[in-house]
């Protein structure tokens, strides 16, 4: 075995030691470069995984927020629609109320012009009968032909009286 390595131009002792370097440059690489690459990788691995987990977990909270966010949009709609039906009640009540005192005041109003109508029919009674009075005691006093001084008050309200009693 021998003659035949040195025929093939093999030393055994240069391929022991070649055998043996490349096992200790083997180690240290092993030792120094591929555990460390293997443990960067792992841990780089862990972190993605780690990364897929969170996004996975914040994917399901903001999927539970949009439910939340959902009911929260119905619960204000509903207090909206609430709020703004007790606004029409409390708008009728109080066009109710307005109406009602809008008709006391038309009705106090009213009762006022009816006064003052009356009052301005009085006096416009009381200017009738003076005016009226002055006409029949120039009639009176025409007829007569006696002075208008001479004429009786009396004989005047009487005839104002009797004029009334026919209109």
């Amino acid at each position: 075995m021998q003659q035949l390595l040195s025929q093939l131009g093999i030393d055994w002792r240069l391929l022991i030691s070649q055998a043996v370097d490349f096992s200790l440059i083997l180690f240290v690489l092993w030792f120094f470069l591929y555990k460390p690459l293997l443990k960067l990788l792992k841990d780089r691995k862990e972190r993605i995984e780690e990364g897929l987990m969170k996004a996975k977990m914040a994917d399901e909270r903001l999927h539970e927020i949009d439910i939340v966010r959902k009911e929260k949009i119905k619960e204000a709609e509903a207090q909206a629609l609430e709020i703004l039906r007790k606004t029409e009640r409390d708008a009728k009540i109080l066009e109710e109320k307005l109406l009602a005192k809008a008709k006391e005041k038309e009705a106090a109003e009213l009762k006022d012009f009816s006064g003052i109508l009356l009052a301005k029919e009085e006096a416009s009674r009381r200017a009738l009968d003076e005016e009226s009075k002055k006409l029949i005691k120039t009639a009176i006093a025409k007829t007569v032909a006696l002075s208008p001084e001479l004429i009786d008050n009396a004989l005047i309200e009487k005839a104002i009286k009797e004029a009334k009693q026919t209109i």
